[in-house]
């Protein structure tokens, strides 16, 4: 999403690097082409204002003109302004849980927002940290609200509430608390219909459904391709109902991300998660410093260690730092890897949260060679996998035609095992002094 606006910030950097010392004058260049490139991104232009205000302040400061860096300087003043902008402090954008369970959660905004979704990917996030999750299908308008709903709620094993014969949603909000409080659920999560803003009819519903429930929480889900119009819905929602917070959906898309960067400052309320795909596990808790270094290409490493432990179990990390201390890795060891890289997602997805790639926008990664890998592995017989040594011509020949592959093509997956057990040997001789490989540090590998 932040292709364009990376790509424009950096050529801003770039150029100031190239000047032999910083000036007042060129300074002032440099805010000149970051307020275009703001503004080009669909970013409010209060926000700018304010935004290219406070780096111009600080930028022409003593600290950056006398500075022996004074580029660098210079990036991180821009880096904190986003951060400020997107929210700052980041404990704002936690969801506060109820002391006493259950913590009401209404998913408010447009129609097409991506709210039955999202709602699924809440349930799963609470999932993972252990909640028992109530699903509401408080949509009586939109026919198949209700199915999409059990739908998702079949696929994670989650209770949903609906009830097809009553027509009013504050009532049937009003009963699914109960029941959520009889069935000891800690989070009950409430999927409301999509509705405009101008709607005074629909929006009065809302209004009577959190004056009946009292939610812990009303989070506003926005489509961030919508730019500056999801900013102004959400400014309404909030101005009718004290929204806690926002959902910023189809983050992955390739709008020009204005909707990210202006809808904390102008609501004044933070954005709690984004979605970052379709899938469920496509979701994540926001948070400001990570969200600035991602739109200034620095990456997200944090977010990919998450990632990486949420995928790798800690067992299976265990198995393979003992395999590679007495044995090495084989090719039965190699598919268990790639499983777990494509339970974290796509490489695309993980080489825009490395430095550098982030914010480049379309990354042309061919997925579909993991499984021209996996073809070849599961050609193979299990003697072949725990020993590569006895793939000799024919056998690989065999393994080819099996698996719709070449002959190169297996003997270059040979060589990247052979590649990856060197690589863990000189691994092993740092530690020469020790009699044993710290298996700490080995599984870390994997995690």
């Amino acid at each position: 999403m932040f292709a364009t606006l990376n790509e424009k910030l950096n050529a801003v950097f770039r150029k100031i690097k190239g000047q032999a010392r910083l000036t007042e004058d060129n300074i002032r260049d440099a805010v000149k082409q970051v307020r275009l490139a703001l503004l080009e991104a669909d970013v409010n232009y209060k926000v700018v204002k304010k935004f290219v205000s406070a780096v111009q302040e600080k930028a022409l400061g003593e600290e950056v003109l006398k500075s022996l860096t004074p580029d660098q300087i210079f990036i991180k003043i821009v880096h904190d302004e986003i951060v400020e902008i997107l929210g700052g402090d980041e404990s704002e954008a936690k969801i506060k849980l109820n002391p006493i369970p259950p913590t009401k959660i209404m998913l408010v905004g447009l129609q097409g927002s991506g709210k039955t979704t999202t709602a699924g990917k809440l349930a799963r996030f609470f999932q993972k940290n252990k909640k028992d999750v109530l699903l509401v299908a408080d949509d009586i308008y939109r026919p198949a609200a209700i199915d999409q709903l059990e739908v998702l709620g079949k696929q994670l094993k989650v209770d949903v509430f609906a009830d097809r014969e009553k027509n009013d949603a504050v009532t049937i909000a009003n009963d699914a608390v109960k029941y959520a409080k009889s069935a000891a659920k800690d989070v009950v999560i409430i999927d409301t219909a999509g509705r405009l803003h101008i709607d005074e009819n629909l929006m009065n519903e809302l209004i009577n459904i959190k004056n009946s429930i009292q939610p812990d929480e009303i989070l506003f889900v926005a489509d961030a391709m919508t730019g500056q119009d999801a900013v102004n819905v959400a400014k309404t929602f909030n101005e009718m109902l004290g929204i806690t917070g926002v959902i910023l959906t189809k983050l992955d898309g390739d709008a020009r991300g204005g909707a990210a960067l202006s809808i904390r400052e102008v609501t004044g309320k933070p954005i709690k998660f984004v979605g970052t795909g379709e899938k469920l596990d496509a979701f994540e808790q926001f948070y400001p410093d990570r969200m600035a270094s991602r739109i200034l290409g620095m990456g997200d490493i944090v977010t990919l260690v998450e990632m990486a432990q949420d995928a790798i179990e800690e067992g299976e990390a265990e198995r393979l730092a003992d395999k590679i201390q007495k044995k090495g890795l084989d090719f039965n060891d190699m598919l268990q890897q790639m499983k777990m890289i494509k339970r974290m997602g796509s490489f695309e997805s993980i080489l825009k949260l490395l430095p550098g790639f982030s914010g480049m926008g379309q990354i042309n990664v061919d997925d579909s060679q993991l499984k021209r890998i996996e073809a070849i592995i599961n050609s193979m017989t299990p003697q072949e996998r725990t020993n590569y040594k006895i793939l000799n011509a024919s056998r690989k020949r065999r393994i080819a035609r099996g698996s719709g592959t070449s002959v190169a093509e297996v003997n270059r997956l040979v060589q990247q095992l052979q590649q990856m057990n060197k690589m863990m040997k000189r691994f092993k001789k740092q530690f020469a002094g020790k009699n044993k490989l710290d298996k700490n540090m080995l599984k870390n590998l994997f995690r």
